[in-house]
């Protein structure tokens, strides 16, 4: 799969509009994809095996979309098979008091991977160049002195404080991939409308989802300057085709392998007299009745 077809090249305009929703590439049948993303889970076990093993890398994997994307499922399929021990998954939702009484990265710094795993942000800090640049009104919310709540500038800064962030991240081998989920507004209607005539799906949804269509356009017109503006080499942005969730999954699982295998993992090696000392401790175990 070409994934440099969905990425966001670094100090490029982005049209939105040149980004397909419905593309599957080369993945015609459904079932062929999903035998791919079977074999990619495979080989995430195995790479996250050695990135834990090995303890200098995080990666940090950030989602961002509409609501109904498929932001959930794809977390779901393509981490299906690692170990748990080291993956975790932070769901970013209204911010609390407390952490309105801190700056909008705080809450986000608190749940960055340890060396060896991987974390996975459901949203993001991205939420305050996204969902508060639609409402504004809710930076009223935010504790910011009048200057900083009335900058004309205080989105171009912010895209300037989350590049310096991501780059304080990669040079400190913390690597962040970023997805944006690109669902048409159509399909995001008929997902909706599932939600509503499936009881077991009825708690995804709320009146407040229906109501947040109508800035479908504003929505995008933030997502286009924020990506455009904070795609970078070190913590790049994939515009993934999220029509077809079948093909979305094997994409990003396409991406997250490139990544990893980009890292030149490798298990821990021993020293000799680490070696003598498992040889001993083999002997040990051999002679026991």
């Amino acid at each position: 799969m070409n994934i440099e077809k969905f990425l966001v090249p670094e100090g490029k305009k982005l049209n939105l509009k040149n980004h397909p929703t419905d593309f599957t590439g080369d993945h015609t049948d459904k079932r062929e994809a999903v035998e791919d993303l079977r074999k990619n889970v495979g080989r995430l076990a195995e790479l996250q095996d050695v990135l834990y093993a090995q303890n200098n890398h995080a990666l940090l994997i950030i989602f961002q979309a509409m609501d109904a994307a498929g932001k959930d499922g794809a977390i779901k399929h393509v981490m299906s098979g690692l170990n748990p021990q080291g993956c975790e998954v932070t769901s970013f939702k209204q911010p609390s008091a407390e952490e309105l009484d801190h700056d909008y990265l705080w809450r986000s710094m608190k749940r960055l991977p340890e060396r060896g795993r991987i974390g996975i942000f459901n949203r993001s800090y991205y939420e305050d160049v996204l969902v508060v640049r639609v409402h504004p009104e809710i930076l009223q919310f935010q504790q910011l002195p009048d200057k900083l709540e009335n900058d004309r500038n205080i989105w171009k800064k912010r895209f300037e404080q989350i590049r310096n962030f991501e780059a304080y991240l990669a040079e400190n081998a913390i690597h962040t991939l970023k997805f944006f989920l690109n669902v048409s507004k159509e399909e995001q209607k008929n997902r909706f409308l599932a939600r509503i005539e499936t009881p077991e799906k009825n708690w995804k949804f709320s009146a407040g989802d229906a109501k947040e269509r109508g800035f479908w356009d504003d929505y995008m017109r933030a997502y286009t300057d924020a990506l455009q503006n904070t795609s970078t080499k070190n913590a790049p942005w994939y515009v993934v085709p999220a029509d077809k969730k079948w093909f979305t999954r094997v994409a990003v699982s396409e991406i997250i392998i490139k990544k990893m295998e980009s890292l030149d993992l490798q298990y821990p090696k021993i020293s000799e007299a680490q070696r003598q000392n498992l040889l001993e401790a083999k002997k040990i175990l051999e002679s026991e009745q």
